[in-house]
């Protein structure tokens, strides 16, 4: 027998097994943080053996060669510190002198607590061990409640130590491997399954919409399922001036008193029409309100709020995708002035999250998921206006929070799939992605930057007074008694918008066909009234048109859409919010189009009648064709859209592949360009960001700056006047304690602190995970009773004899609690909190709790400074 010096021979065995990769370098860290390796004064008796037969013992459970019997150490070090006397025991940081010689604050890690017989706990060489019911995955735990914010932080922590399993797992067998890589593909399939199906569902709607809003005018009696452009494609006579009539299509006056001319035909299509408008609007809204409220309005508020991190049960389901692509088509063929670009989106992210559950990856992990539905707000442009890079870059400028660079790929494959899948379906009928194909022959000339940036303030004031009064009819909807009849709201305003729309020919038919006509540049078989001009000096034969003095029929046109310019602007107002889907694109551009297609009008005469003027001299000669209104309408439509959702890069190249017009990019980015600068000249805030506001969604605007000299300490709870703030100890509460404070609070989260005495923060832990863990203990583990204590800490404390099992929740508590001192500028605060996505943010002083400080803190606190009601920042 000889005595050797014990921890040297187990400090050598754990290196051993770090190189044979039985234990990992943080279980060896731990251990030497606990001092077990270096205090080699403690000497133990043991028999003489050869360092092979101490090799030979590694198949030995690493948990019990780390808790083995220490029990001198840990007392004759204790007790130092306890009587200590030393200065060391007193530091000095910031001013404050804090004592470290409180043995709460930091308890011994592996002291030793005798021997009792305690249920629930495992001896190990003498050392209870406590049972962590949290080693197997609680259903529950780690899920988040509705209306709550995710923790970005945490989400992506657990996706990297989920890739490190799969990478280290993938060198061991052959059917890892391939479970690695069905892992790194199962983005790219997924992506395939979102381009297929949304872009099958918006050609479904495409279809379906332009059947239904011509059946409110007639119906063909080759088939009831052909519009009316169908059903005269196979006629052989039809004419090119008067295509649009054909034996074939029968309007509802012929069908019902057998004529088609007079007084008595225009009363009987004019009922037809609105009496159709009603069914489906009310078909719409009641079909929102019986199955899927979620269904109504935009949707891309909303997209926003989630992507930002704030969950909405149910707002992505399946119900809600069913019922949005079944109304979105009534209440497009209703008539109503909206469109079905915005909900497209809506409906490609419900595609998006749907399908995510199809993949373990994403169905488990909020952050990831929320990747997809960035691509799938992307698809769903794409596929609502054929332009799949525009959806791209809409998604990463207006919509998404969070984009790296492999979402932009497979947003690029994702949009590129669905555009394909449209492109096959073809529903526009013309062998073309793009809605409004236009095709100019004249380049535009340096001073017409001078018209174009006039449409660029006309669509910026525009979309500011759009926005202040669609918010504020909104807000009264809300607090008055018209919130509460929303059907009867859907069929008031359907039933003025058909009255009022019949009788002008440019409302009456649907917004993308008013914009298409008024994109169109004028040819000489044109049969519409805009391009009714004076062909007289005109010959047949030649390609390019020159400058006309514009017909009767022109002028008459000018004054028809006069007259629905003001239709549209104050109509649209009422319309965008209702409980029904609808979308802002369509109507914003109709608005633009028809303001542009009047002015390029004007400059078009203005040029003929006085082309010797000096603006006109050099560029524009008789005979000449100088001015092309239909560019002047794509460029009011660009400014408009841009007036009220405050896009630019996205918006022009949504533009040019709108209309193919790629030459004419410079004028669509001198109107977007103006538009925005005026537009946030009136009202910083675009027409997603204010509907946010107006519901109270939790959403941190990334794009605001914040100027304000505040400091963490001024937005913390609790303030000066509050209750204490609500904490949990580590190792000094009950189950009944913890009940009683989830019961009589409804914090999202508690603080672990040491004790109540100390304050020092150990980590943060989750209310419902805390609830979860709670129920689940009481079903596992018997004897979980109201008086069982609670534990956060690694190892147990003594437990008096035939007292119930404890409860250990280690496993549940984020040991890496973001934290601030009280002095951090809240400018700092609030990057913190965009960049990262945090839902709270605990502040300390010397490293001790002070407050915490949430999501919803810092808007409270940004509404405040704004001169806004803080408390309007409430889900609603």
């Amino acid at each position: 027998m000889v005595r050797v010096r014990y921890k040297v021979v187990v400090c050598f065995n754990l290196f051993i097994f770090v190189k044979k990769k039985m234990i990992t370098w943080d279980q060896l860290s731990m251990y030497v943080v606990t001092g077990s390796c270096w205090h080699s004064d403690q000497t133990t008796t043991t028999t003489t053996t050869t360092l092979a037969e101490q090799q030979s013992s590694q198949s030995k459970s690493i948990r019990q060669i780390l808790s083995m019997d220490n029990t001198g150490y840990c007392n004759d070090s204790f007790n130092s510190i306890r009587s200590s006397t030393s200065d060391e025991d007193m530091v000095e940081i910031a001013g404050s002198t804090l004592d470290f010689s409180n043995t709460e604050d930091v308890p011994p890690l592996d002291r030793d607590y005798g021997s009792g017989d305690n249920p629930g706990m495992e001896e190990v060489n003498g050392v209870p061990k406590l049972m962590d019911l949290l080693d197997e995955p609680v259903p529950g735990v780690g899920t988040y409640e509705d209306f709550n914010t995710i923790d970005w932080v945490r989400e992506k922590s657990k996706d990297r130590d989920r890739h490190r399993e799969i990478t280290s797992k993938s060198k061991e067998s052959t059917w890892a491997l391939v479970n690695s890589v069905c892992d790194a593909f199962s983005g790219w399939l997924l992506m395939l399954l979102i381009g297929l199906m949304s872009g099958a569902l918006a050609g479904g709607i495409d279809i379906s919409a332009h059947w239904m809003t011509d059946l409110k005018e007639g119906v063909c009696l080759n088939g009831f399922w052909f519009n009316h452009e169908h059903c005269c494609w196979t006629s052989n006579e039809t004419t090119f001036q008067e295509r649009d009539k054909c034996p074939q299509w029968k309007s509802w006056a012929e069908l019902i008193i057998g004529a088609t001319e007079g007084p008595f035909a225009y009363i009987m299509n004019y009922l037809m029409y609105v009496c159709w408008a009603l069914l489906f609007s009310f078909l719409a809204v009641t079909l929102v309100r019986a199955f899927a409220p979620y269904a109504c309005g935009s949707g891309i508020p909303e997209i926003k709020t989630i992507l930002s991190g704030f969950i909405i049960r149910g707002y992505l389901g399946k119900w809600t995708l069913v019922i949005k692509t079944i109304t979105l088509v009534l209440a497009v063929s209703s008539g109503l002035s909206l469109g079905k670009e915005g909900p497209l989106v809506h409906v490609a992210c419900c595609c998006g999250n749907i399908l995510c559950h199809l993949f373990t990856k994403y169905r488990k992990n909020e952050a990831k998921r929320r990747e997809v539905l960035s691509a799938a707000a992307a698809v769903g442009v794409s596929v609502a206006f054929g332009a799949p890079i525009g959806g791209v870059l809409f998604s990463l400028e207006e919509v998404s929070y969070y984009f790296p660079l492999k979402t932009l790929w497979r947003s690029f494959f994702a949009a590129l799939v669905a555009a394909f899948t449209l492109r096959s379906i073809n529903p526009f009928g013309n062998s073309r992605l793009v809605l409004f194909y236009v095709e100019f022959h004249t380049p535009w000339h340096l001073l017409e930057l001078i018209p174009f940036i006039l449409l660029g303030i006309f669509g910026g004031i525009w979309g500011a007074f759009f926005i202040r009064a669609n918010i504020a009819w909104c807000r009264r909807r809300k607090t008055t008694w018209l919130g509460h009849y929303p059907v009867l709201e859907v069929l008031v305003v359907t039933a003025v918008t058909a009255v009022v729309a019949f009788p002008n020919s440019y409302t009456r038919t649907s917004t993308s066909e008013l914009i298409s006509e008024l994109f169109n540049d004028c040819g000489l078989l044109d049969s519409s009234k805009l391009c009714n001009y004076d062909n007289a000096n005109v010959t047949k034969s030649s390609n390019e048109l020159p400058d006309r003095p514009a017909g009767k029929d022109v002028y008459t046109a000018m004054w028809q859409l006069s007259l629905a310019l003001v239709f549209k602007m104050l109509i649209t107002v009422v319309t965008f919010g209702m409980k029904v889907p609808s979308g802002l694109f369509i109507p914003s551009m109709a608005v633009g189009a028809i303001a542009g297609r009047l002015l390029g009008i004007g400059m078009e005469q203005l040029a003929y009648y006085h082309h010797d003027w000096a603006i006109f001299r050099g560029w524009c000669s008789p005979g000449a064709d100088c001015i092309t209104p239909g560019l002047y309408a794509m460029v009011g439509a660009a400014a408009c859209l841009g007036g009220v959702t405050r896009m630019t890069v996205s918006l022009v190249v949504i533009m040019f592949e709108l209309t193919g017009g790629l030459e004419y990019i410079v004028p669509l980015m001198a109107a977007a360009m103006t538009s925005k600068w005026v537009a946030d000249a009136i009202g910083r805030e675009g027409i997603y960001e204010a509907h946010i506001r107006l519901n109270g969604y939790p959403f941190l605007e990334a794009k605001e700056e914040f100027s304000h000299k505040t400091l963490a300490m001024d937005v913390m709870r609790p303030r000066r006047s509050d209750l204490p703030l609500s904490v949990v100890t580590q190792d000094g509460m009950t189950v009944e304690d913890v009940e009683t404070m989830i019961t009589d609070t409804t914090y999202s989260g508690f603080p672990v602190v040491v004790s109540h005495e100390s304050q020092r923060l150990v980590g943060f832990v989750l209310r419902r995970d805390l609830t979860i863990s709670i129920d689940n203990a009481r079903q596992r583990q018997d004897g979980i009773v109201s008086t069982s204590r609670v534990f956060f800490t690694e190892y147990t404390p003594p437990q008096p004899p035939n007292s119930p099992p404890p409860l250990k929740l280690r496993g549940i508590m984020d040991l890496s609690p973001f934290t601030v001192t009280d002095h951090t500028a809240m400018d700092i605060v609030v990057d913190i909190f965009r960049k990262l996505g945090l839902r709270q943010c605990l502040i300390t002083h010397n490293g001790r709790l002070l407050g915490i400080i949430t999501k919803k803190d810092i808007l409270k606190h940004v509404a405040q400074i704004a001169n806004r009601d803080p408390d309007s920042i409430l889900f609603n």
